[in-house]
């Protein structure tokens, strides 16, 4: 008898160095997250709200329902509607001034070959945006890790507009 695989479930996770409401702040507000990862964000989040995040560096854009906020330590999204996942992220405070971030992508559909790849890509994705909050929250740096991991598929004339 064989037994049914599970469906994946993708997990990052990454020490940040600052307090847990500064981290959580960065990932509601659009103003911070759009310095490490998506380059716009139509709103803050919100509990029952739904926002639009776009990467206009590679011309796309996805919408975000937002299922469940508990400031400073969770955030539970789903996004893209048209091939719907859930992602989750807690905020487990070291002390004072450090915060064990931990975030969770699963709901993944289709065949094996495509959920496995799109598991894949959600766990370097994720990994880019932990490293990513890390740096500027820390360092005040923009690594653009995001926008250099395909630098080949960025949209004509993105970084004459980054100023690259």
């Amino acid at each position: 008898m064989t037994e049914a695989i599970q469906p994946p479930v993708v997990k990052a996770q990454m020490l940040i160095r600052k307090p847990a409401a500064q981290v959580f702040e960065a990932l509601v507000d659009p103003a911070i997250t759009s310095r490490f990862w998506f380059s716009k964000g139509s709103g803050r989040l919100e509990p029952g709200k739904r926002v639009r995040w776009d990467w206009e560096m590679y011309g796309v854009g996805t919408e975000v329902d937002v299922k469940a906020i508990e400031e400073n330590r969770r955030i539970l999204i789903e996004w893209d509607p048209d091939n719907p996942t859930s992602v989750e992220w807690t905020f487990e405070p070291r002390g004072e001034d450090q915060t064990f971030v931990t975030v969770k992508n699963w709901g993944f559909r289709g065949d094996a070959e495509k959920v496995v790849a799109a598991a894949l890509d959600s766990t370097g994705g994720f990994s880019f945006l932990l490293a990513s909050l890390k740096a500027f929250l820390e360092h005040g740096i923009e690594l653009s890790l995001v926008e250099d991991h395909a630098p080949d598929a960025l949209v004509e004339g993105w970084a004459s507009r980054r100023g690259a």
